[in-house]
């Protein structure tokens, strides 16, 4: 069979500017605070924001820890992220490097955010993907919000 290649989209608006958005998303003890599902776990995060800098994500949950891990190909504050996305622990591998997309769309009321993530082996590794995603967007929001 052959790999599953679809891309999950999601498009959230957040009543935050883009410059906000963009420094929550790129600024490792704020990223901490929303980039994990589980609101009660434990989050260390390191970025090294530049094209070829890497980050990791060590989320320390019941059944972990889990370590999400990649490099930016792409970054142009406030307006555009890409970076890849892949996970260190065996019960997280997905055995496929993946590509996170994230634009920073300025609107009238604040900020709509375009993301996408795709190159996923499987159906499974992309719901689970998307259900994380739409936790932690909305747990980003909630946090920049008015911001």
């Amino acid at each position: 069979m052959a790999p599953m290649t679809k891309a999950l989209r999601l498009v959230r608006m957040i009543s935050a500017s883009p410059e906000r958005v963009f420094e929550a998303w790129t600024d490792s003890e704020q990223m901490g605070r929303w980039t994990c599902p589980d609101p009660g776990a434990s989050v260390d995060v390191e970025i090294d924001l530049r094209v070829g800098g890497h980050y990791t994500i060590r989320m320390n949950v019941e059944g972990g820890p889990f370590t999400a891990y990649g490099t930016y190909r792409e970054v142009d504050p406030p307006h555009r992220l890409v970076y890849t996305w892949g996970w260190k622990e065996e019960v997280q591998a997905m055995k496929a490097e993946t590509v996170v997309t994230v634009e920073f769309v300025a609107v009238e009321a604040g900020t709509e955010i375009r993301l996408t993530h795709e190159g996923f082996p499987t159906a499974d590794d992309r719901a689970g993907h998307e259900e994380g995603w739409k936790i932690c967007v909305e747990r980003l929001a909630g946090l920049v919000a008015g911001q």
